[in-house]
């Protein structure tokens, strides 16, 4: 049986602020934007390529304080042009960085590169480069 993750559920203080920056700065598709009921908003977002969604909203997500998630994490084939486009939508987001661990012959960056951001909440995730999965 396989047990996938789907759906993470990220804290906001702001819907339509976070939808934007997720849709228009990142890049990610919104899968839907529903208003259910009166007080209840889903939006659901997926970054390009990933079998895993973000959901957003107001009433009938679990409360949670916005920005208290930390260490997201995002996987790219290349993190310099991953940095490269995020710095060209105006995201504000860390140098590239080698941190100390595994890595394949070949890319020092492959799975020792990383990028940091956060959303306007304070949110943070972190980019990593896996350019051979072997």
């Amino acid at each position: 049986m396989n047990w996938t993750l789907e759906v993470v559920i990220v804290p906001v203080s702001d819907v339509d602020r976070a939808k934007d920056f997720y849709a228009n700065k990142l890049g990610f598709h919104v899968d839907h934007d529903t208003q259910p009921a009166p007080g209840i908003r889903i939006c659901q977002l997926t970054p390009p390529g990933s079998g895993c969604s973000i959901v957003i909203g107001e009433g009938a997500i679990p409360k949670m304080e916005p920005g208290s998630i930390k260490g997201l994490q995002l996987v790219v084939n290349d993190v310099r042009r991953a940095h490269a486009e995020l710095v060209g939508r105006g995201v504000a987001v860390s140098d590239v960085q080698v941190l100390p661990g595994p890595s394949t012959e070949g890319d020092p960056l492959n799975n020792a590169g990383f990028i940091f951001f956060d959303d306007p909440d304070g949110n943070s995730w972190a980019v990593q480069q896996i350019s051979n999965r072997g």
